[in-house]
């Protein structure tokens, strides 16, 4: 608590967090239970939302008071335009969003079941191009961010921004989920924080125990912070060769989606707050679990003093 209550005496995160990857239009229900076979269900709650991976960490950083900026490239049409000012107003700086003429927009199907539990249907038009030219790239290189997040969606995206924080000497953090074959090892050789999810470390390095799988990691990327989130049992992480661990709280999941974002946006957050490690993964933990008691994927992401009140 000691390294929160720093951060809330002189905030260090003047500058915005910049996030990069994809997004999609996406329409989440809930439903009792999820169908077994050909059904038509009746969804006790439904929304739609501008979401991803890297946009959804974004929100989670405004809504705990930080600042972002996120940079993408989407289909200029209806899903497209939808999906940015969806993000503009949870208070994104979409600025430097690119829209692609002549391409869909991504949009996602999400059935939530009463447990939490979520089927997750993504549509991606693979003519969207990965030109990363357009990228203001020097914005990073001169220190306009505090931190840079991104994700497996978009390699060359991911690519170029990891190269130049690390070249600002700025945190380049990498939510390593699985992606396409190559793309996650390429991606965490880039970056300076590998936060993988844990299907993510278990694509990268085998099956093992989360401290075996992190160990295995490192001789892979040495001299990286490296750590793992584990859904309910919390995040795990390397202090040299001793492996840490923080809890995040037990809670009623009505909603997981989006847990593993608001983990991100909140850990990147705490980082440019210069929180010590233990302090970030707690505070990162305690804002992914408060989210699953929320219906409607990245809307659940919690405020500062709901976090702060339960650290």
């Amino acid at each position: 608590m000691e390294g929160v209550e720093r951060a809330r005496r002189g905030m260090t995160q003047t500058k915005p967090i910049l996030c990069v990857g994809a997004c999609a239009w996406t329409t989440i229900f809930r439903v009792a239970r999820l169908p077994q076979g050909s059904a038509k269900i009746m969804p006790e709650e439904a929304i739609q939302i501008g979401d991803g991976m890297s946009a959804s960490a974004a929100c989670a950083i405004v809504n705990l008071a930080g600042r972002a900026e996120f940079w993408s490239r989407v289909g200029d049409d209806a899903n497209g335009r939808a999906a940015i000012a969806s993000l503009t107003d949870a208070g994104l700086d979409c600025g430097t969003v690119r829209f692609v003429h002549g391409v869909k927009g991504s949009f996602c199907t999400v059935v939530i079941d009463g447990d939490g539990e979520r089927i997750v249907i993504p549509r991606h038009d693979p003519s969207l191009p990965n030109d990363t030219t357009w990228l203001p790239l020097d914005r990073i290189r001169r220190g306009d961010f505090a931190a840079v997040l991104t994700e497996v969606r978009w390699f060359e995206g991911a690519a170029a921004v990891l190269d130049a924080a690390r070249e600002a000497g700025v945190p380049a953090i990498l939510d390593a989920e699985v992606g396409a074959p190559g793309v996650l090892p390429a991606l965490a050789g880039k970056a300076t924080h590998v936060l993988y999810s844990e299907t993510g470390l278990a694509a990268h390095v085998g099956d093992a125990a989360p401290s075996e799988q992190l160990r295995r990691a490192k001789a892979l990327l040495p001299g990286k912070f490296l750590g793992v989130t584990r859904g309910a049992e919390g995040f795990f992480w390397l202090d040299g060769d001793d492996e840490r661990h923080a809890e995040g709280l037990s809670v009623k999941a009505v909603d997981t989606l989006g847990a593993g974002d608001v983990f991100h946006g909140a850990y990147a957050l705490a980082l440019a707050e210069r929180m010590t490690v233990a302090t970030a993964a707690r505070f990162a933990c305690v804002a992914a679990s408060l989210k699953c008691e929320v219906f409607g994927g990245r809307i659940g992401a919690p405020t500062r003093a709901a976090v702060e009140a339960r650290m």
